[in-house]
């Protein structure tokens, strides 16, 4: 839990309650539902919690904005970032029943009133986001294929409007079809030797009626 405290120092005792809960909430729901993988949720803060948050480094969300999460799994990117901006929505959504079930009960426990989350598609989201975030579900085209008629047309961010996408090694052909995409290299913000080759991709998307 310290690690979160460290390279976000502002955030209040509420917030700090609710990071601090994750920790035993996951390792309970890991022994019925398998929604981290066993040699991780040791490292829960650092692979998934922190790595979560480096979105937030990137870009800070506005209240009153929206966020959707695809393929959200146990909640990540989704659950962390609902509990770092609370004044934001978010929609988190997964293909597997059985894990929006756990997203669900963690976040009712730590007391999350920003978050819905559904046992649905990415395609078959209804509603408008300013962005949607994800953690390297698929690979960049299919994942653009799913949202891009989801992206709002109003502008609340320093950043356009679009995707923010979790992944990491070389991504230079996985990107080549997009060049309006920047990558932010997670190792400029948090140090631990786990983020060395992870980044955070920024695709802005153009608002689709």
């Amino acid at each position: 839990m310290e690690i979160i405290q460290k390279y976000f120092t502002g955030i209040t005792a509420t917030q700090i309650e609710q990071f601090e809960q994750l920790e035993m909430l996951y390792k309970e729901w890991n022994a019925q539902i398998n929604v981290i993988s066993r040699k991780d949720i040791g490292e829960l803060y650092v692979r998934h919690v922190l790595h979560a948050l480096a979105i937030a480094k990137v870009q800070s969300f506005a209240a009153g904005s929206k966020i959707l999460d695809v393929g959200t799994g146990g909640g990540f990117p989704g659950i962390p970032l609902a509990i770092l901006f609370p004044e934001v929505n978010f929609v988190l959504v997964d293909a597997i029943g059985k894990k929006i079930k756990v997203v669900n009960a963690v976040a009712e426990s730590i007391g999350l009133t920003n978050v819905e989350a559904y046992h649905i598609r990415a395609e078959k989201v209804k509603g408008e986001f300013d962005f949607i975030v994800s953690r390297a579900v698929t690979n960049m085209p299919d994942f653009v294929k799913w949202v891009r008629k989801k992206v709002a047309k109003k502008q609340r961010h320093e950043l356009k409007n679009g995707i923010l996408y979790l992944k990491g090694g070389d991504l230079t052909e996985e990107l080549k079809d997009f060049p309006k995409a920047t990558l932010y290299a997670i190792p400029d913000y948090f140090e631990e030797d786990f983020f060395d080759t992870k980044k955070v991709v920024h695709l802005p998307l153009k608002y689709k009626p």
